[in-house]
């Protein structure tokens, strides 16, 4: 597995705007007030936010090697702060267990494809913005509904879910596309989360709590569905 880091894309433009504001903001400080606490107190927070927000666009350049069919890869970088059984009733109508990754503003906002398949639905359902470690978050944020099938596995269902700040839910991905596990997905801006409903059949190789690596930690290992 190759691993390096790049910028994603979605933070070329904020970054420069970020990194222009910052740099006005300590010319003014170092000519009004040379060699002050203040004007080192601002540049030293200054470098702390351009940091922060580098880490926070960062793409982390983690491939999978084929296709890896039956595995299910983290989506996001983030905690684990649900894994819980729950009747998914819009679009698969049945008990799946719901593994959800909450991003704080710390951790990569790439997202990733879970499973290899194909994309059988896409469609974006606007909402509130409740904190994204919060549960009802799942269901009445802002999200993206992302149905996979699966070549063997059956049907995955992926939503890509608001929090509180964020705003903007970018998806790359399009019904009807064939897609495989660890290709971009997607990005959604600040603090989010990413729901995964995975059949109840499944080993679940995570637990709630547990930080978790996009191409890096494989969720669970689904279990080959019999044809009907």
């Amino acid at each position: 597995m190759k691993k390096k880091i790049q910028i994603h894309k979605e933070g070329k433009a904020p970054l420069i705007r970020i990194f222009a504001l910052l740099l006005l903001i300590n010319l003014v400080t170092f000519i009004l007030l040379p060699d002050t606490l203040f004007t080192i107190v601002i540049f030293g927070l200054s470098l702390l936010l351009f940091a922060m927000t580098l880490n926070f666009y960062k793409k982390p350049e983690r491939t999978y090697k084929g296709d890896l069919n039956g595995l299910v890869n983290a989506p996001a970088d983030g905690t684990i702060v649900a894994i819980e059984k729950v009747t998914e009733n819009e679009f698969l109508h049945e008990e799946r267990i719901k593994i959800s990754i909450f991003m704080s503003f710390f951790n990569a906002h790439s997202n990733w494809v879970p499973v290899t398949g194909k994309i059988t639905h896409l469609s974006h359902v606007d909402g509130n913005f409740y904190a994204a470690f919060l549960p009802k978050s799942s269901s009445e944020n802002e999200h993206t509904n992302i149905l996979i099938e699966t070549p063997e596995y059956g049907v995955v269902l992926t939503k890509q879910i608001a929090g509180a700040v964020a705003r903007r839910i970018i998806t790359y991905v399009e019904e009807g596309e064939v897609v495989h596990i660890g290709s971009p997905l997607g990005f959604i801006k600040l603090g989010s989360r990413m729901d995964i409903f995975l059949p109840t059949d499944s080993d679940i190789l995570v637990d709630q709590g547990e930080e978790v690596r996009a191409n890096l930690t494989f969720l669970a290992r689904l279990s080959k569905q019999v044809q009907k």
